[in-house]
C-alpha cells in the first residue's frame, strides 16, 4: 500500500516549500494570538494542518511538477486530479501524536475511489521528531475502508485500535512516502528541539464530489 522515494525533490522546490510553510505557520500563530485560543479544530499551537493554500503561494510549482506527474502516472494512470494539499507541522517539543486513521476516513460517507497521498519531507524525519508510521495491508486486515470515530480531546479521526505499531518512515529531507488513502497511518510526538515539517499533496483518479455535484 505504500513506497518511498529518497532525496527526489529538487533543492529549489524544497526551499520554496519550507519558506511557504514557515509563512503559513506564522499566520496561524497570529490567528491564535488574536483570538486568544490555543486550538481551532484539529489545529493546536505547535501542531498544524494548513490546507488549501496553493493558490495563495508558489506551491503549484511543486504540485504540478514533472516529479509529481511521474508519481501520479505510476500509481493512478494517465489522468490525475489534485484533490487536496496541506502542510502538516509539529513544533519543537510540542507537536503531539496523531491517531491511527485512513485518509479516506475523513471523506466518508461521500462515495469515492481511493486516492493518493504524497508525504513530502521538508526536514529529516525520525521517530524522535514525530514521523509517520504506516500499517501494511497484510497486517491491517485488508484494504477496505473501516468506520472511524472522533477523539473528543483532539478531534482526530480514529479507525485502528490494534497493537501493531506500524512501520516508521525514516527519511531525509526532500523525500516522499507515497501511500493509498486506505493505508492506516499515525504519527508520534516531536520530542526534539527542531521543527518537523511535511507537505502533503493528494491526487485522485477523478474529481471528488459531494452529492450535489460540488467539489469536496
Amino acid at each position: 500500500g505504500f513506497f518511498v522515494l529518497e532525496r527526489v525533490v529538487p533543492p529549489a522546490h524544497l526551499q520554496m516549500m519550507r519558506e511557504e510553510c514557515d509563512r503559513f505557520v506564522a499566520e496561524m500563530d497570529a490567528e491564535f494570538s488574536a483570538e486568544g485560543v490555543g486550538r481551532k479544530g484539529i489545529n493546536a499551537k505547535g501542531r498544524y494542518f494548513i490546507g488549501k493554500r496553493y493558490k495563495d503561494s508558489r506551491l503549484a510549482e511543486f504540485i504540478f511538477s514533472d516529479l509529481m506527474a511521474d508519481v501520479c502516472r505510476a500509481t493512478l494512470g494517465e489522468n490525475a486530479y489534485l484533490f487536496y494539499e496541506q502542510f502538516v507541522v509539529k513544533g519543537p517539543e510540542k507537536g503531539g501524536k496523531f491517531s491511527w486513521h485512513q485518509d479516506s476516513g475523513y471523506v466518508h460517507p461521500i462515495p469515492h475511489s481511493p486516492y493518493l497521498t504524497c508525504w513530502v519531507t521538508l526536514d529529516d524525519v525520525t521517530e524522535e521528531n514525530g514521523t509517520v508510521y504506516l500499517l501494511p495491508y497484510s497486517r491491517a486486515g485488508g484494504r477496505r475502508l473501516v468506520s472511524h470515530s472522533t477523539n473528543p480531546e483532539t478531534n482526530d479521526k480514529e479507525g485502528y485500535f490494534g497493537t501493531d505499531p506500524g512501520d516508521p518512515i525514516i527519511l531525509p529531507a526532500g523525500s516522499l512516502a507515497v501511500f493509498s488513502s486506505l493505508v492506516f497511518h499515525r504519527s508520534g510526538a516531536n520530542t526534539t528541539p527542531r521543527w518537523r515539517r511535511v507537505y502533503l499533496p493528494q491526487y485522485s483518479v477523478e474529481p471528488l464530489q459531494k452529492e450535489d455535484g460540488s467539489l469536496i
